[in-house]
C-alpha cells in the first residue's frame, strides 16, 4: 500500500479495520472484532441488546434535531461542508476511508473527495459517514473471565439455541437489527482479508530502492487470519446445525440473498463529468489552430519551391485553381483506401488495449508492418512497370490540399457521429460542451464503423507509410532534376533515417495503445489533419527542401551525424521498450532490477533506468534525432530546421499536459517522482 494511505474503517458495530502502511506507519496494523455467537450468557447479551445504541447523524436523539420541527424544512441540501473531514467508502467494496470534501455537485448530487493519497473521485452521499459513527465499541463481554464464559456456555447448552432467557425475551426487530450487524461485520470481515493478504503492496525497499530493513505487512496478516478463522468456522458450523423454524430459515435465505447482491462487485460507476479545464487556448485558442495549421502548411511547401527560401522573402500567393486537381484526389482517396484494406487483412495478431472508463477493454489488429511490406510490394511494382513517381514531386502541392479537404471532410463526420455516442464513450478531454473546442480535440474517444477503428487507423497507416513514400518520391525527383545517377549523400541520410523511424514505430505498432492520443485524446480535426497532412507534408520537409536545394556534405560529417541519430534512436527505442514492458507485465522476471513508485491506481511510476534520468526519455531520443535529421541540409537557410523547432515547443507542450494529467491520476505518488527525478526531458537544463 502506498505511502500516506488513508484509514481503512468499517462502520458496522462490533468491526474496526485499520490499515496504515508506508515508511513510519509501519507495516499493516489491524484489529478485527467479531461478536460470536454463543460466546457470551443469554443474560448478557440480553442486556447487551438493551443498551442504547449512539445516536445516528441526524436522529431524534442526535444534534442534528436539536432545533425545532420547523428546521426539518431548512435543512441544506446537502450534508456535508467544503473541507470537512469524513469517512467515504471505496467504490466497488465496503472499506471506508478518510477523505475530504472539496466540492458538492448540485445536478448530480455527488461529492468531490479527495483521499489521502491526492486521489479523487465523486462519491454519493450515501457512501460517505461522518467520522463520529466509526468510533469503535468497546465490548461489554471482554471483562468476563475465561471460567465464567464457560461456565455460562455450559449452563446454556440446555436450551434451544434459538431461544433467549425467560424473562428476558428480546424484540423481533432487535433480534433481526443483532444478527445483521453480526453477519454484516462478518462478511465485511472477510471482504476485508484478501484486500490485507497482499505484503508486496507495502514493500517500499522494491519501490524506491530502500534498505533491508523495511517493515513488510507479512506477519500481521498471519495475526488477522488466525483472529478472522475462528469467527467465520463458528458461523459456518452454527449455520450448518441450526434449529431454527423452517420459518425463520427462509427469513434467513431472504437476508442472505439480500446480502449476496450487497457483496458483489460492481464495476466503479464513472459520472461523465464535462471538461473543465480547456487547453490549446480554448474557443479561441482551437479556432485560430483550424485556422492557422492549413495555412502552415501551405507556407512551408511554398517556401521550399523558392530560390531564395528565406523568412523575409515571402512567397507569392498561387492561383485558387492550381491548388486543386480532382484526379490527384482521387489518387488520395485511392491511397487511403488500399491502406483500409490492408488494415483489415485477417493476418497479424489481435491484442487488447488499456481498459477504458467503464471496464472494457478494445481489441485491436497489429498488422502494420505487414501493411508496410504490402505497400513496398506494390511501389516496386509500379517502378518496376515505369510508373514515374516523380509525379508527386511535380504535384505536391494539390496532394497537400487534398489530404487537408479529406480531413476536415473526416472531421466533420467524426463530430456528427459522436453526438449520438453514448457518454462513456466520449473522450474526457473533448467533451466540454463547446463546438469550436470539441471538434478540434475530438468529442469521441474511439470511433469505430465495425471493428475498423477510425483513430488507431489514421494512427499509423496513411500518413506514417506515406511519408516514406513521400521521401522515396523526393529521392527519385532529385535524380532526375539535376541528372544524377546515385542520390546524393544529404538526401540518402535523411531517407535513411526516416525510414528506420517509421519501420521501428510499425514493428513496435502494440505500444501506440499507451500512447496519450490513443488513451486520452479524442479523435477530431487535430488527429485527422495531424495523421493525414501534418505527419506526411511537413515531416517530409527536408527531403523536399534538397530537391530545389542540392546540399554537399563530407563522408566525415555524414558519420557523425548517423552517430547522432544512432544515440537518439538508442535512447528513444530503450525508453519506449522500458516503459511498455513494464506497464504490460510488471512482474516479469526481465524487469525485476527496476525500481517504482507505487500509485493509488495500482501502477508503478518508474525510477531507474531512463525514466530515472529523467521523466520522459523518450522526448530527449526524438528530439536528437530530429536534429539529425535536419543537419545534412546544412546551414543556408533556417528552414529545414523547422521541424526540430517545431518538435521541441510540441513535446514541451505535451510534457506539460502529461504532468497535469498524472498530477491529477496519481496524486502524491507523482510529487515523490518529481522529487526523485528533477529534469522533465532535458538533464540539468529542463
Amino acid at each position: 500500500m502506498a505511502r500516506g494511505h488513508p484509514a481503512i474503517q468499517t462502520a458496522r458495530p462490533g468491526q474496526w479495520a485499520r490499515l496504515a502502511g508506508g515508511r513510519g506507519g509501519g507495516a499493516v496494523r489491524a484489529a478485527v472484532t467479531v461478536a460470536r455467537r454463543g460466546g457470551c450468557s443469554p443474560q448478557r447479551r440480553a442486556a447487551r441488546a438493551r443498551a442504547p445504541l449512539p445516536p445516528l447523524r441526524g436522529t431524534a436523539s442526535g444534534p442534528a434535531r436539536a432545533g425545532s420541527r420547523d428546521s426539518l424544512w431548512k435543512m441544506p441540501s446537502r450534508k456535508f461542508a467544503d473541507g470537512e473531514v469524513v469517512m467515504g467508502r471505496w467504490p466497488g467494496s465496503v472499506l471506508y476511508y478518510e477523505v475530504q470534501v472539496t466540492s458538492y455537485d448540485d445536478v448530480a448530487h455527488l461529492y468531490t473527495v479527495k483521499y489521502k493519497d491526492g486521489t479523487e473521485l465523486a462519491l454519493k452521499e450515501s457512501d460517505i459517514r461522518s467520522q463520529s459513527s466509526f468510533k469503535h465499541r468497546k465490548s461489554q463481554s471482554s471483562s468476563s473471565s475465561p471460567s465464567r464464559r464457560s461456565n455460562t456456555r455450559s449452563r446454556s447448552r440446555s436450551r434451544s439455541p434459538g431461544r433467549p432467557a425467560k424473562g428476558r425475551r428480546r424484540s423481533a426487530s432487535q433480534s433481526r437489527e443483532h444478527k445483521d450487524d453480526k453477519k454484516k461485520t462478518i462478511q465485511e470481515a472477510s471482504l476485508a482479508l484478501p484486500v490485507l493478504l497482499k505484503p508486496s503492496e507495502n514493500n517500499t525497499k522494491r519501490y524506491n530502492g530502500e534498505p533491508e530493513s523495511t517493515e513488510k505487512n507479512d506477519t500481521s496478516c498471519i495475526i488477522l487470519e488466525q483472529k478472522l478463522k475462528p469467527d467465520l468456522e463458528i458461523k459456518r458450523v452454527l449455520e450448518q446445525y441450526s434449529l431454527r423454524s423452517r420459518k425463520d430459515d427462509k427469513k434467513k435465505e431472504e437476508i442472505y440473498s439480500e446480502k449476496k447482491t450487497f457483496v458483489a462487485v460492481k464495476p466503479v460507476e464513472k459520472v461523465p463529468t464535462k471538461t473543465k479545464e480547456l487547453e490549446f487556448g480554448g474557443r479561441i485558442g482551437t479556432f485560430m489552430l483550424i485556422l492557422f495549421l492549413p495555412a502552415t502548411v501551405l507556407y512551408l511547401l511554398l517556401m521550399c519551391k523558392q530560390d531564395d527560401p528565406s523568412l523575409l522573402n515571402f512567397p507569392p500567393l498561387p492561383a485558387l485553381e492550381s491548388l486543386w486537381e480532382w484526379r490527384v484526389f482521387g489518387i488520395f482517396l485511392l491511397w487511403f483506401f488500399i491502406q483500409a484494406v490492408f488494415y483489415l487483412l485477417p493476418i497479424g495478431k489481435v491484442v487488447e488495449g488499456l481498459p477504458l472508463s467503464n471496464g472494457r477493454k478494445l481489441e485491436y489488429r497489429i498488422n502494420g508492418f505487414y501493411a508496410f511490406i504490402l505497400t513496398a510490394a506494390a511501389i516496386g511494382v509500379l517502378l518496376y512497370f515505369q510508373f514515374e513517381l516523380h509525379y508527386l514531386y511535380d504535384h505536391f502541392m494539390q496532394f497537400a490540399v487534398s489530404a487537408a479537404a479529406f480531413s476536415l471532410a473526416l472531421s466533420i463526420y467524426l463530430y456528427v457521429r459522436s453526438l449520438k455516442a453514448p457518454e462513456e464513450e466520449l473522450a474526457p478531454g473533448g467533451n466540454s460542451g463547446y463546438f469550436i473546442y470539441d471538434f478540434f480535440t475530438g468529442h469521441e474517444l474511439n470511433p469505430r464503423i465495425g471493428s475498423f477503428d477510425l483513430k488507431y487507423f489514421c494512427e499509423l497507416r496513411p500518413g506514417l507509410i506515406g511519408w516514406v513514400v513521400i521521401n522515396l518520391a523526393m529521392l527519385l525527383a532529385e535524380m532526375k532534376i539535376h541528372n544524377l545517377s546515385v542520390p546524393s549523400l544529404s538526401m540518402v541520410l535523411v531517407n535513411s533515417f526516416q525510414f528506420l523511424y517509421v519501420v521501428d514505430a510499425l514493428w513496435n505498432e502494440e505500444a501506440v495503445l499507451t500512447t496519450m492520443d490513443i488513451t486520452h485524446d479524442g479523435f477530431g480535426f487535430m488527429l485527422a489533419f495531424g495523421d493525414l497532412v501534418w505527419v506526411p507534408f511537413v515531416y517530409s520537409l527536408q527531403a523536399f527542401y534538397l530537391v530545389g536545394h542540392p546540399t554537399t556534405i563530407t563522408w566525415p560529417v555524414a558519420a557523425a551525424i548517423t552517430v547522432l541519430n544512432c544515440i537518439g534512436y538508442y535512447i528513444f527505442r530503450s525508453a519506449n521498450s522500458q516503459k511498455n514492458n513494464f506497464r504490460r507485465n510488471p512482474a516479469d522476471p526481465k524487469l525485476a532490477n527496476l525500481k517504482f513508485i507505487p500509485t493509488a491506481t495500482g501502477k508503478g511510476l518508474l525510477v531507474t533506468g531512463w525514466w530515472g534520468f529523467v521523466r520522459h526519455p523518450n522526448y530527449l531520443g526524438d528530439i536528437i534525432m530530429a536534429l539529425a535529421w535536419s543537419l545534412p541540409c546544412g546551414f543556408n537557410h533556417i528552414l529545414p530546421y523547422f521541424y526540430v523547432i517545431y518538435f521541441i515547443c510540441l513535446l514541451v507542450h505535451r510534457e506539460a499536459r502529461d504532468e497535469h494529467h498524472c498530477k491529477q491520476k496519481y496524486g502524491l505518488a507523482w510529487e515523490r517522482y518529481c522529487q526523485r527525478v528533477p529534469y522533465r526531458i532535458f538533464p540539468y537544463i529542463y
